[in-house]
């Protein structure tokens, strides 16, 4: 009796090991930072932020959040308004695969996570790319992990926080912004 019971004693603690380092090993995404830029940790509560608007194209549908200082502005007439956008300011976009929603044949919807990207306005820490810092955050199912984006992926991102500057300067007079807000 005493050897069944040290056995199980045993096979217990193998597994919790086991789930643990599973538990520990799985990443953290508030931990993944653009290297010299932006962290994930920055755009924290991201997920519950405030649909600004949605887009897609043929490889990806997306969706635009922003935190409440970003939403503020785009209430106050931005970027029509000529204002600029004040530090504090954040958004993320969602990207994922398109698919056919399985239960209603027809609609496109979100399928597989593809990256989520950040903006955040402030003005001291990124005076040489208009105020705003950059950040692409590619997923991998695979591992279940984010990485910085890179210049070999699609669109190429540097692996800095003005990754996203080149792009943005097309709209340089709405204060680097392309998202409209749309009526609500």
């Amino acid at each position: 009796m005493k050897r069944k019971s040290m056995l199980s004693i045993a096979t217990a603690a193998v597994v919790l090991a086991v789930l643990g380092g599973a538990a520990i090993s799985a990443q953290d995404k508030y931990t993944v930072k653009v290297p010299g830029g932006l962290a994930f940790s920055e755009f924290r509560g991201y997920e519950s932020w405030e649909t600004v608007s949605v887009s897609h194209n043929p490889d990806v549908v997306a969706v635009i959040l922003a935190n409440p200082v970003m939403i503020k502005a785009y209430q106050a007439g931005m970027p029509g308004n000529g204002k600029p956008i004040p530090d504090g300011a954040r958004m993320a976009k969602i990207h994922w695969k398109p698919k056919q929603m399985e239960v209603f044949p027809g609609p496109t919807v979100a399928g597989a996570l593809l990256d989520v990207d950040f903006m955040v306005k402030d003005s001291k820490r990124f005076a040489d790319s208009g105020g705003w810092g950059y950040a692409v955050f590619r997923y991998d199912a695979a591992s279940d992990t984010f990485t910085p984006g890179t210049l070999e992926q699609m669109p190429p991102q540097g692996n800095d926080a003005k990754c996203g500057f080149a792009c943005h300067t097309v709209v340089k007079t709405r204060d680097y912004v392309f998202t409209e807000y749309g009526k609500r």
